[in-house]
């Protein structure tokens, strides 16, 4: 009997390897001599800081995507002045060097844990930056992953931004971490560079260097000592699950041929040519705030203009949809928000931003339609956080008079979800955005790890809101996509078919698991199981529906063969 510990599927796929734990982060003690010069601990701790953020902005200069949009947000925080600022003020109150660094952050770390929700989630982010800095003031060596040889499961407590991007798929088989959800950078990343991982698995602190287990990213599960037939046995279903995949290629569609578009997120112009060149028919979702998070004031409609441009080239006569600006809650930006909102996750954010600052909109729109004249994909546009039918409508008429022809709003909250009907009746089309859905309706989190089972895309109150908005897509005779995490689910992909979505939009490494499991249903049979699902009271039911069907359509088809 293998001993089995559960946490939260991140990325789907199985492997099994030696244990490697992060390289933990300098530990101070409470007391120290005051230095001697002071200015030679001001000039280290500048220098140890300088030091953290050309690593980071090294790190982000080699990824794109997700990944780079992580990194930039991380960069930007380490770049504050106020830090540097705190820094000086310590040493000049006989701090050494790093104790300077460790006061300055402090207060900043303090601050955003008092204010929780998002921003609080950010906080790691600048203890992240802080250890660095400390272990570079000390001469000690980074904390995150070791060097070591070999291929091994990375074990910790959480995996930091500026170590997840750096993941090599060659030597890391796998991610196990004792905190984090399904939405966190950690599980974003493990999926986009196709990386078994377990998040949220309390358990995982037992572990220790060496030891071998075996992580199943698709049902959650981490085995301890496994016997040599267990890991056959996974390591054959991954070997039998990656020949599948690559059997199939081109549009999305089910066994019978009922399309349902298979689209990419997108999140920098960074990586442009290598998301174009992937076997999906567009973008589904385009981030633009990587244009605006790392600045202290907006791009003008030109930088815009040529940062869309980047994108819309490689995707000629494709579908490219563009997000407008999505500030707030953990992506601040200082000419975009303030910082006295008590609970900047329910404050001005998304499309509200643009309300507040009608500058910023229009000049993105300005620009989004020059980009779009200037290329020939197949641009449309959508705004971010609608809650209303109202703001729908202000949005479509806005976008209609800088002359984008197709406009779309993001079903991000459960008012907007419930009036879906409405809200479809003014603009073209609309996509579900199921991590924020998915916080909002369960009002959890969804950066808190010990809150993963309530954001879990399989949790029936979500998949009922998703119901609700595809039946009145569907009613309106208008497109309805989604783009969370969980299109990148293929367990999901078949009852989405079924509800009636049109696209599912994700990154680049989930299309052709997804694109199969399409392929392995008719759209009656995709019908069927999306009406099992939605009768599940809770998630083991609704997956363990899935299996069974799945099951079930196999055994048929084997016979089907036979006769």
């Amino acid at each position: 009997m293998v001993d089995e510990l559960r946490g939260n599927p991140a990325s789907p796929g199985a492997a099994a390897g030696p244990v490697v734990r992060l390289t933990p982060p300098p530990v101070l003690p409470e007391h120290w001599d005051t230095p001697a010069a002071p200015e030679a601990e001001l000039a280290a701790a500048t220098e140890a800081l300088d030091a953290a953020v050309a690593d980071l902005e090294k790190r982000a200069a080699s990824v794109s995507g997700e990944s780079k949009s992580i990194m930039d947000t991380q960069i930007m925080m380490a770049q504050d002045p106020s830090l540097r600022t705190g820094i000086s003020d310590a040493v000049a109150g006989g701090r050494p060097a790093a104790w300077a660094i460790r006061d300055a952050f402090g207060k900043h770390v303090a601050a955003l844990e008092a204010i929780g929700g998002y921003l609080g989630e950010r906080a790691a982010d600048l203890i992240d930056i802080r250890d660095r800095a400390i272990a570079a003031a000390l001469g000690l060596a980074q904390p995150g992953i070791p060097a070591v040889d070999g291929a091994f499961v990375l074990v910790g407590q959480d995996i930091a931004p500026a170590d997840t991007v750096l993941l090599d798929p060659a030597k890391v088989l796998g991610i196990v971490t004792e905190k984090g959800g399904p939405t966190s950078h950690t599980a974003i990343v493990a999926r986009a560079l196709g990386i078994p991982a377990v998040v949220g698995c309390a358990g995982a602190a037992g572990l220790a260097d060496g030891q071998r287990i075996a992580v199943d990213g698709t049902r959650g599960t981490v085995a301890v000592d496994p016997d040599d037939d267990y890991v056959h046995r996974i390591e054959a279903e991954a070997a039998s699950l990656k020949e599948k995949l690559a059997a199939h290629s081109g549009p999305g569609a089910t066994a019978d041929g009922h399309p349902v578009k298979l689209l990419l997120n997108v999140g920098s112009a960074g990586g442009a040519a290598t998301d174009a060149a992937a076997d999906a028919e567009g973008v589904g979702l385009f981030r633009t705030e990587f244009l605006f998070l790392d600045r202290t004031e907006a791009p003008t409609v030109e930088e815009q203009r040529a940062a869309y441009g980047e994108v819309l080239r490689g995707f000629s006569g494709r579908q490219v949809v563009i997000r407008t600006l999505d500030a707030g809650a953990d992506k601040y930006i200082p000419f975009a928000n303030t910082e006295d909102e008590p609970n900047p996750a329910l404050g001005v954010r998304g499309y509200r931003v643009g309300v507040r600052n009608p500058g910023l909109l229009t000049a993105q729109l300005e620009a989004i339609s020059l980009a779009a004249g200037d290329h020939d994909a197949d641009v449309r546009v959508m705004a971010p956080m609608i809650a209303t039918p109202a703001e729908a409508a202000a949005f479509r008429e806005l976008a209609r008079e800088h002359g984008i022809g197709k406009v779309g709003v993001m079903i991000e909250v459960p008012a907007a979800a419930i009036r879906a009907r409405d809200i479809l009746a003014e603009v073209d089309f609309v996509s579900i955005g199921t991590n924020d859905l998915s916080q909002y309706t369960y009002a959890a989190d969804r950066m808190l790890g010990e809150l993963g089972e309530l954001l879990d895309p399989w949790q029936p109150a979500l998949l009922a809101l998703v119901a609700n908005v595809a039946a009145a897509a569907k009613e309106a005779g208008k497109p309805a996509g989604i783009c969370g995490e969980a299109a990148s689910d293929p367990g999901l992909a078949p009852v989405f078919a079924g509800l009636g979505i049109t696209s599912l939009s994700m990154s680049v490494s989930a299309v052709p698991a997804v694109r199969a499991a399409l392929k392995d249903h008719t759209v009656e049979q995709c019908e069927i199981l999306a009406a099992e699902v939605l009768r599940a009271p809770d998630v083991p039911s609704a997956r363990k529906a899935v299996e069974e069907f799945s099951a079930r359509s196999v055994d048929q088809r084997s016979r089907d063969g036979e006769s």
